[in-house]
């Protein structure tokens, strides 16, 4: 288990997700996301991983018990001292880091797999070309990035910004295949049974 110092820091949101962590965010489920394990159970997720957006680590830390070397990366200090304390006392090994999604070339590594679960649709359009050249630097030639995000068919009122299909694939028109774009779920403690989400599968160009 290991901490380091901040990633590339520098986005005007840091409050806002540290005024969230003062209590227990709506994401913070206490558990990985449901997909998460799915796609865990079905093998879809292989090698290192990178979680982008880990928040508190259920996530990085469900894969890490899976065997998998995982790196967890967050904006706010909160959430990774607190996916810290949760590796400690289940003594998972698990690498957490306060950084930048926007800046992950700063790791100075890439991995086989990322995942984003709630992490994309915080972004403002001028942020996701951004967000998508630092998966770009951070996940090996061939590899697969995870990614789900709430729906636009999801219509309860507040929560993040809806994303359309169209709008994934745009984001990913470059330097990526996009081999799918599922509906599904985003589990959270205001959503009875889960908020409306796509799930996509994006891949890396290049070969391994």
């Amino acid at each position: 288990m290991a901490a380091g110092g901040p990633v590339g820091y520098g986005s005007a949101e840091m409050g806002r997700f540290d005024d969230a962590y003062a209590g227990t965010p709506p994401w913070d489920i206490g558990r990985p996301q449901s997909a998460i394990v799915r796609l865990a159970d079905a093998g879809a997720i292989a090698g290192a991983v990178l979680d982008a957006g880990c928040g508190t680590g259920e996530n990085a830390l469900y894969l890490a018990s899976r065997g998998h070397e995982v790196w967890g990366v967050d904006f706010t200090a909160a959430a990774v001292a607190r996916a810290l304390e949760k590796a400690r006392a289940r003594g998972i090994a698990a690498t957490f880091l306060q950084g930048d999604a926007l800046r992950l070339e700063s790791l100075g590594r890439t991995f086989d797999t990322a995942i984003d679960c709630g992490l994309f649709h915080t972004f403002a359009d001028e942020e996701r070309p951004r967000y998508v050249e630092s998966l770009a630097a951070a996940v090996r030639p061939g590899g697969a990035v995870h990614l789900l995000c709430f729906s636009e068919e999801e219509g309860s009122e507040g929560g993040p910004r809806r994303v359309t299909r169209g709008e994934i694939r745009r984001a990913f028109s470059s330097g990526w295949t996009v081999e799918s774009i599922e509906p599904d779920r985003f589990d959270s403690l205001i959503h009875a049974g889960g908020a409306r989400a796509w799930r996509a599968l994006l891949r890396r160009a290049g070969e391994p």
